[in-house]
């Protein structure tokens, strides 16, 4: 039976895609961006029980060598995320997609469909196969959150199921890529621009904008050589970095002014992006 660790369920949702959706966020990530903002998405828990005994209402407990969660008990004060050494959580639910897919049902009157999200959700490609056809099923569209590491082009049936990708394009020249993710490459991110603007399921592109840090005009400018005309259709969010959450050497970094921002948006209307918006 397929099961990947879900770390939450948002049940409405209006800036995980078009309308209001139910967003899903999976456990784990093969990368480590700098300026992540949930970096208690990037690990799955190794049950080390550090953050058991700081547990301020006892949700946390060892039973079997194993961190067990008590969601009922649990007052989310965030403890077990702020002391856990591997930037992983002990609030993880491993669920198939069947009993994803009951949460979803609740709110289906109020909402145009789902995303999955993470961590990074392609990690788990069967697990979100398998969801995306039951919400197909139903009537629900179904979009990917991506950092857009896994080659789409491997997974026809996932990509049959799905209405589109919102990738995040993390960094163009290669070395800026790898110092702010810690990641490889980032040949398969651009090979995926590719792939999803040929076959018409790049839905969105997302840029967080640190300067100093992220290439933001070259990533712009690559974005826009690659998919060609399609330029117009594309959605581009141009995210202004903020620290909430943030851990490591960018956790007291300041967010770019609005001018700064406004001279990003301003080559992205230049370079033909008809729906470029900075949130």
């Amino acid at each position: 039976m397929t099961r990947a660790p879900i770390n939450k369920i948002i049940p409405l949702s209006f800036v995980d895609g078009p309308g209001n959706r139910t967003s899903i966020f999976l456990q784990g990530c093969n990368l480590a961006c700098a300026y992540c903002h949930n970096p208690e998405t990037q690990a799955v828990c190794n049950h080390c029980g550090i953050c058991v005994s700081g547990c301020p209402a006892g949700a946390l407990s060892i039973v079997g060598n194993r961190v067990t969660w008590d969601s009922t008990a649990c007052i989310q004060c965030d403890q077990c995320i702020n002391v856990c050494p591997t930037s992983a959580s002990p609030r993880v639910r491993n669920m198939t997609p069947e009993a994803v897919f009951q949460e979803v049902q609740k709110n289906i009157p109020f909402i145009r469909g789902i995303t999955v999200s993470g961590g990074e959700c392609t990690l788990y490609p069967n697990f979100i196969k398998e969801l995306f056809a039951i919400a197909n099923e139903h009537g629900l569209t179904c979009l990917i959150d991506s950092n857009g590491t896994t080659d789409f082009s491997r997974f026809p049936e996932l990509m049959a199921l799905s209405q589109g990708v919102m990738l995040d394009v993390k960094a163009w020249d290669e070395q800026t890529y790898q110092k702010l993710t810690k990641g490889p490459t980032n040949s398969v991110v651009k090979k995926n621009l590719q792939f999803l603007s040929d076959c018409n399921k790049l839905e969105e592109c997302r840029i967080v904008c640190v300067p100093g840090e992220v290439d933001v005009e070259d990533v712009i400018s690559g974005i826009s050589q690659i998919i060609g005309e399609k330029v117009r259709k594309v959605k581009l969010k141009l995210i202004k970095f903020r620290r909430f959450g943030v851990k490591g050497r960018l956790q007291n970094t300041p967010s770019p002014d609005d001018a700064y921002m406004q001279e990003l948006l301003q080559l992205a209307m230049d370079l033909g992006f008809e729906q470029a918006v900075i949130v």
